[in-house]
């Protein structure tokens, strides 16, 4: 019987989002493809050290032992390495016992192509040029940033997602409006539409991915009075009132649970990330994609009247 991938959460990652491979796409663009391909067979056994997003995939299939029967995640390595080059990965994966089974090798090929038939709800690469590509055509993609993150501590049990609202969860409708009218525009364009679903933005499917393992974990463990949820969101906007009903109401009415939402009306969101301290933050502005916020992967969604 065929694998059923429809019904998981499933993420997609480059080997550079990955892993550690910055020397090696050097060595790809200063000296060209053959030497590159010569280097990576050469060093085939010899395992390449975690990437920025590393933690953030370690911490999202983890996942899948804490309710082992329900199995809700599944991380797809879509690499545009061949396959000579890309058995360093996959060598890589088995030495860091990472539960990614399924891949693809496309030889310098598109990788968009397969993001549907994998049901891919997030694409994570370190390519700016395919992830903006891949959010003009209406996929589900973020570029992980240069950032060099703390070591995950290991021992915190939680894992903290924290997504900005406009141009990310949903559509960037009221950017729109606030880049055309002003704030006095946009704010009576959200008043007068407060109880009208706002559409789906880059990873309106991602969240609400999450949502549903949230709701899987606490029925796992509604017996367990002393339980303390390990998956925790938050969404974190420049809104503020009258605008924050519309996005409380999009938010209800899409099924997705927030642990926090912070309505924010401009104040800089450093100070609120370094409280929640998310292990990954996805925002449509790099302006809020602080790269001395340690600790986090700042993903950028390069979507929208933001991202022309």
């Amino acid at each position: 019987m065929p694998y059923d991938i429809s019904e998981k959460l499933v993420v997609a990652v480059s080997s550079r989002a990955l892993f550690d491979l910055e020397d090696e796409n050097r060595i790809f663009e200063t000296e060209g493809v053959e030497r590159y391909r010569r280097y990576q067979i050469e060093h085939a056994e010899t395992a390449l050290k975690p990437g920025l997003g590393f933690p953030f995939i370690k911490r999202l299939l983890s996942l899948n032992a804490l309710i082992p029967e329900y199995q809700p995640v599944e991380v797809i390595l879509l690499s545009r390495n061949d396959p000579d080059t890309g058995m360093r990965v996959i060598n890589s994966i088995d030495a860091c016992g990472l539960g990614i089974e399924r891949s693809a090798f496309l030889g310098g090929g598109d990788r968009m192509k397969y993001l549907d038939p994998f049901n891919v709800s997030l694409f994570l690469s370190a390519n700016y040029e395919d992830v903006k590509k891949a959010v003009d055509d209406g996929y589900p993609a973020g570029q992980i940033l240069p950032r060099r993150p703390m070591a995950d501590d290991e021992s915190d049990p939680e894992f903290r997602l924290a997504f900005d609202f406009d141009g990310v969860v949903a559509s960037d409708e009221a950017e729109q409006v606030f880049a055309a009218d002003g704030l006095q525009g946009f704010e009576a364009h959200e008043r007068e539409r407060a109880a009208q679903t706002l559409g789906p933005g880059p990873l309106h499917r991602f969240i609400r991915g999450m949502s549903a393992v949230q709701r899987h974990e606490q029925d796992h463990f509604s017996d367990d009075l002393d339980y303390v949820p390990v998956v925790r969101t938050a969404v974190i906007t420049a809104r503020a009132a009258p605008a924050h009903k519309r996005a409380m109401n999009t938010l209800r009415e899409w099924g997705i649970r927030a642990d926090e939402a912070l309505f924010l009306g401009g104040v800089s969101k450093r100070s609120f990330l370094e409280e929640f301290r998310p292990h990954i933050f996805f925002d449509d502005q790099l302006s809020h994609l602080d790269p001395e916020l340690l600790g986090t992967a700042a993903v950028h969604i390069p979507y929208g009247i933001r991202n022309p």
